[in-house]
């Protein structure tokens, strides 16, 4: 089975890379929204199952992978920031509360589609202006959901406990995906 991953995040070409899986990257164009009325939970694996039904060249004998990650603060989704003052927005938000990270996966072959979802919590302690303008400056976190990385500094400076696994928060839950990618390879 050859492994195809869909998504041109650094992150999950790093962590998939980790798990010992050969692949290979694929691009898809595939429009994000959703239906408003959809619970929170659940936009993450609508979006990724989206993303695996755009991609029209699944052959036999491949696997596809595709992922998606939200962030939920206080009921609402906090997607990538559109600037820097939306990014400083969404931290001062996430100063000091719990918000919790969905990723959803979807991993599809030419008979078979499995979409699977993990959820972790994160508590930030109180994150200053100064700290804020710092983060968006040095670490440009205007491609993260949430206006963060927790591989970043604001990860290791900022966040007082984790409920969950730390790379769903980096966007791709490998326990999950090492499980299900072992089912389909055997």
């Amino acid at each position: 089975m050859k492994l195809l991953l869909a998504s041109q995040s650094p992150r999950r070409k790093e962590l998939l890379q980790c798990l010992g899986f050969p692949f290979e990257v694929v691009s898809i164009h595939c429009d994000e929204s959703y239906p408003s009325q959809l619970p929170i939970c659940e936009v993450a694996a609508y979006l990724s199952l989206k993303k695996a039904n755009s991609y029209t060249h699944l052959r036999s004998g491949e696997i596809l992978l595709t992922a998606d990650t939200i962030v939920s603060c206080s009921g609402q989704i906090l997607g990538k920031p559109r600037d820097k003052q939306e990014a400083a927005q969404m931290l001062k938000k996430l100063s000091g509360n719990t918000h919790e990270v969905y990723t959803g996966i979807t991993l599809k072959t030419s008979t078979k589609t499995t979409t699977l979802t993990d959820k972790a919590e994160v508590e930030f302690m109180p994150i200053s202006s100064e700290e804020i303008d710092f983060y968006i400056n040095e670490f440009k976190p205007l491609d993260k959901a949430g206006s963060y990385g927790i591989q970043d500094w604001i990860g290791m400076a900022k966040i007082n406990k984790i409920s969950g696994s730390y790379y769903t928060i980096m966007g791709l839950p490998t326990h999950l995906i090492y499980k299900e990618l072992n089912k389909l390879t055997k």
